[in-house]
This record gives structure tokens, sequence and C-alpha cells, in this order.
């Protein structure tokens, strides 16, 4: 079974996230720092100083900067090591589910849940009628997509209808789908 993700991928995008965090709070305090010298600079000026448009310019300046720099890179930098984090987590903590289906075809790249991920589709059995259905399987755009060849018969274990790992089965002379659900904590 060739699993995609590793145990260390966890930790290394926690520390991501830290090390985003920890620039975002020292620019906060080099900026608040900048902004409480420039407003006590300005208090210490005597009434009508010439000197004092010149302070409060410095501040808006120093405040737009500011603004400028944490809307971008805290929407968008960081809610993407934020959502990616969630989901490693999800995929420790949560339920697998194991399936057999052959593969289908490739969808265009979906969002879910703020990761990016590419969108394989295999066929399952219908309980109800006689033709199959498509599921959705999401495969972290961050990792290689497997090579799978469309009606090659794979192995998968999901969380949430996210692959964490799969296995390539060997052809079968049946044309129907086998579908294996089996619920499995880990």
């Amino acid at each position: 079974m060739t699993k995609l993700y590793r145990d260390a991928d966890l930790y290394e995008s926690t520390m991501q996230r830290r090390k985003i965090l920890g620039v975002f709070i020292a620019v906060s305090a080099v900026c608040l720092l900048a902004v409480a010298a420039l407003v006590t600079a300005y208090t210490q000026l005597p009434y009508n100083d010439p000197a004092g448009g010149w302070i409060i310019a410095a501040t808006c300046v120093a405040v737009g900067a500011y603004m400028v720099f944490a809307f971008p890179y805290m929407g968008i930098k960081f809610k993407r090591v934020n959502a990616y984090c969630k989901m490693l987590n999800f995929i420790s903590e949560g339920l697998k589910e194991c399936a057999v289906a052959p593969f289908a075809d490739i969808e265009d790249w979906v969002t879910r849940d703020g990761v990016d991920c590419n969108v394989a589709v295999f066929e399952v059995k219908n309980i109800k009628k006689d033709e199959p259905l498509k599921r959705q399987i999401f495969i972290d755009g961050e990792k290689d997509f497997p090579p799978f060849e469309v009606g090659m018969p794979v192995r998968f274990i999901s969380q949430g209808n996210l692959m964490i790992a799969y296995e390539i089965q060997e052809r079968e002379n049946t044309n129907e789908p086998k579908q294996e659900n089996t619920n499995k904590e880990t």
C-alpha cells in the first residue's frame, strides 16, 4: 500500500504555521512600538508645533503599511497553512474507510476546506440500480497524482473522501465494480 502522508507531515506543517505566526507577531510588535513611539513624541511637542503634522503622517503611514502587510499575510498565507494543518489533524484522528473501485476519470482541481485537491473519480456499485455511481475522492494537490489508468481497480483508504493511501489491484475479469466498506479507527 502506498501512503500519501508521512508521520512527519503534521509536525512539519505545524512548525511552518508557528513560523508564520512568529513573523506576524514580530511585525505586529515592531509596528506597535513604532506607533507608541510616534504617539509619545507627538504628545511631547509644544502646542501648534509644525513638526506635529509630520508625526501624524508618519503614524498614518506606519499603520497603513501594517494593514497592507497583515491582511494578505494572514488572509492568504496563514489561512492556507492553517487549513492544511487542520486537514492533517483530521487525517490523524478521524475514521478511515477502505474501498476497492475501478478508476474512472480525473476532474478539475477543487478547494476542499481551504486545501487545493485533485479529484479522482471512481465507479462504485449502485445498490438500487444496475448502473454504477461516480464517487469523487480528493487527492492532496501538494502530492503527486497516483499513476491510475481508466478501468484500473484501486484499493484505497480515505478519510472524509480524502485519499490517504492506495494500492493498485490486478484487473479482474468481471466488469462490475467491487465495493468493500470497512470502517477502521486508527
